[in-house]
């Protein structure tokens, strides 16, 4: 029996990365996936991905900053498939212009809070009620391991808006403890994704990150995948309100280059 048959999963940000690697190995395991991503296109790519290895799939444009279109993609869920089970809110941004506090503009602050921060409350608002419709289920939030650091790299807004989603996970996942939905956040460290990588433009950037890695390498989408499979699957029955690391170290140590 596969791990998450007879489910349905709804997953943000699946156009790309980790949400993409997620919505195929959650299909896999045998859920319904609800693909959703404010770039349709790249959200239909995954859903097709999905249908053409046997899965079942489709695709929700959604910008999770904004309260009607989360209510929208959850509503997708339910009548395509009947229910919601599992909750990934894992479309975030890392803004270029993002930076330290004198340098970041207020303009990418509100931005960069509406979608991570926000676009996570706005997914829960809707996506848990539709949980508890189903009889319970798991949420899982993408925090950032900045969230417990500070980042090398100064990205002020990124690193706040990430703890504002360990500070709401832990919050909700006490609220609804004894009514069947865990809440969990998924903490990944630096990863060999275009996100990071656009950040990390020079060599030079990517080696002071890598430094601090115990592992010595960014991390990769299918790893984060497999972390939030877990966190979704009853293997975790008896997980909730977890910041479930999963960093390559760093969050262990701080390590300087020998």
């Amino acid at each position: 029996m596969s791990r998450l048959d007879g489910k349905v999963a709804l997953i943000t940000g699946a156009g790309g990365g980790i949400g993409r690697e997620a919505s195929a190995l959650f299909a896999s395991e045998g859920a319904a996936v609800v693909c959703v991503d404010i770039n349709v296109e790249s959200a239909n790519e995954t859903a097709q991905i999905v249908n053409e290895a046997g899965g079942r799939a489709i695709a929700v444009r959604a910008d999770v900053s904004l309260d009607a279109d989360a209510e929208a993609m959850v509503r997708s869920a339910e009548d395509t498939f009947g229910a919601l089970h599992i909750l990934f809110n894992n479309a975030g941004i890392m803004h270029s212009d993002d930076g330290d506090a004198q340098g970041t503009t207020e303009a990418i602050w509100d931005l960069t809070m509406n979608v991570n921060a926000k676009g996570v409350f706005l997914g829960c608002k809707y996506g848990i009620p539709a949980i508890l419709r189903a009889g319970g289920g798991s949420v899982i939030n993408t925090a950032s391991f900045v969230a417990k650091l500070g980042a090398a790299t100064p990205q002020v807004a990124y690193t706040a808006s990430k703890g504002a989603v360990l500070a709401l996970t832990k919050e909700l996942a006490v609220v609804h403890a004894r009514q069947g939905v865990r809440v969990n956040a998924l903490c990944p460290g630096p990863l060999r994704t275009e996100l990071l990588m656009k950040l990390l433009d020079t060599e030079e950037k990517k080696q002071r990150r890598l430094v601090h890695v115990p592992m010595g390498r960014f991390g990769l989408a299918d790893e984060m995948a497999k972390a939030a499979l877990f966190l979704a699957s009853d293997d975790s029955s008896y997980v909730t309100g977890t910041e479930f690391m999963v960093d390559g170290g760093i969050t262990a140590a701080y390590v300087t280059p020998e």
